[in-house]
This record gives C-alpha cells, structure tokens and sequence, in this order.
C-alpha cells in the first residue's frame, strides 16, 4: 500500500507521466513486499517551488507505506527516484527532496489492514 506523490516545478507531459508511472512502479519494488500492484501515484506538477532561494528545476516526493522497511531499503529507493527524475524531468539529484512516512493503520476497500 505504498503512496508516491511527486510535487515539482517542472512540467510532465502526458507521455512522460506513463514513463514515470512505469518507472516508479518497478523502483518501488525496491522495498520488500512492495510493488505497483498496490502503489497509487499522484504527480503535482509546474508548481511554484523555491529551494535554495531559487526557482531552478526541483521536486519534493513523499512516498507513504503501509508498515515499516529498513534504512539501506530506503537508501535504495530514494537513489532510484532521484535518478528516475533526473533522467526523465532534467532534475538535479541535489535539488529533489524525499521524505518517507510510515504507517501502521492503512485503509482500503472500508475496512483498515
């Protein structure tokens, strides 16, 4: 029940949202019992962002799980994104921010795991 919500200052088209889409889906099978039969992802694009004090390409992405993983499992995932973004979107590694949160309640379907 993972959640990726990729927020940036840089435009996606329609064909570079599927590329990403496909992308993530297969980096988030970098955190075990993962994978994009589960994940929801949301991209809020060409939004006004500052890092820096400058408005330069950038992305903040919150990725949310249901349960926890380990630190080198998020290591692994967070040097996929940033990867993934810098080739796909032209964002520099050190201009995308990832934060992780964990959850222990996680709802679906009307009911909670």
């Amino acid at each position: 029940m993972p959640y990726i919500c990729t927020t940036t200052n840089v435009g996606i088209s329609a064909e570079k949202e599927k590329v990403l889409k496909q992308k993530l889906g297969k980096a988030i099978e970098l955190l075990p019992g993962k994978s994009e039969r589960w994940l929801m992802l949301s991209f809020v694009p060409e939004t006004k962002m500052y890092f820096h004090g400058d408005s330069d390409n950038m992305a903040f992405v919150d990725v949310s799980i249901f349960g926890k993983s380990s630190p080198q499992n998020y290591q692994s995932l967070t040097s996929e994104i940033t990867k993934i973004l810098n080739e796909e979107l032209g964002i520099e590694k050190d201009c995308i921010y990832v934060k992780y949160e964990e959850s222990s309640y996680w709802g679906w379907n009307g009911s909670n795991f």
